[in-house]
């Protein structure tokens, strides 16, 4: 539920973020004659995104167990890409995107009504379709229970509201801070993915080692405990991980980390040239 709902917040505030823009731009500039269609744009991106989760959903439920665990395993790695792009090219367009966004738009405005529609269809439906991908990859194990369904529906409400604020001006954040605590964060959920990815191409015969154990744990931390509960639906850590999959979580998690923290230094420590001006 923690890791959905890390995922409804962070991706739908990038959404949200992005239709502020939109919005508060035509506001603004006294076009408001095509919020209708900026709105038509963001609710069919909202219907493909809907339309894409269903669809992941029903390939998986009718496939057999090792097409079934292959299928698993193919999302789980293209929402790990997913997931790792999108992180890192927010580091580095976050202060650039409200004014590419703006003159996006007027480009579009001067082309027609149509235009504004698909740019904000396309504005939106990446980040949509990049939630479904990695929703689904999440709660993989865990569809007998509805309590990922309601953290991701629950961080979808908290970034409408928060989008809601800062184009009200009745929210202040520090954007920067946000979206580098929540990329570490979800550093740490995509590594689980991806150790989950592995372990679905062990299900699927497609790599050995299944039953090689790097450590069982079982007695400390059982997987029937709250904590346990917490552990593997946060950070897909499990009581009794196999080598490859410990060996794929490592190595992806220290890397990762490594290069997201190295650009936090650098952008935070000032040049020479700044410093002596």
């Amino acid at each position: 539920m923690l890791a959905s709902y890390l995922i409804g917040l962070r991706e739908g505030l990038e959404a949200a973020l992005v239709v502020s823009v939109l919005v508060a731009f035509l506001v603004k500039s006294d076009r408001k004659d095509k919020l209708p269609q900026v709105w038509t744009g963001v609710g069919a991106a909202v219907a493909l995104s809907v339309g894409f989760g269903a669809l992941l959903t029903f390939t998986a439920a009718n496939l057999g167990h090792t097409g079934q665990e292959l299928f698993d395993a193919i999302t789980s790695l293209l929402a790990v890409v997913f997931v790792t792009w999108m992180i890192f090219w927010m580091r580095r367009a976050a202060r650039a995107l409200s004014g590419e966004l703006r003159g996006k738009l007027s480009e579009a405005l001067e082309l027609g009504s149509i235009a504004v529609v698909v740019m904000a269809f396309l504005a939106v439906a990446r980040e949509g379709l990049e939630t479904a991908i990695l929703f689904f990859a999440s709660v993989q194990g865990a569809v007998t229970t509805p309590k990922p369904l309601i953290g991701i529906s629950l961080g979808l409400l908290t970034s409408v509201l928060i989008g809601w604020g800062l184009y009200r001006s009745a929210v202040k954040i520090n954007l920067t801070k946000f979206f580098t605590w929540t990329g570490l964060l979800l550093i740490l959920v995509a590594a689980g993915i991806f150790k989950y990815g592995v372990h679905d191409l062990q299900e699927a015969n497609i790599l050995p080692g299944l039953s090689t154990y790097a450590f069982d744990i079982s007695g400390v931390i059982p997987a029937d405990s709250w904590y346990g509960t917490l552990l593997s639906g946060m950070l897909n850590i499990t009581p009794q991980p196999s080598v490859a999959e410990v060996i794929a979580w490592a190595c992806y998690l220290v890397p990762t980390l490594f290069f997201f923290l190295r650009n936090t230094r650098v952008k935070s420590t000032p040049s020479p040239a700044s410093s002596a001006a």
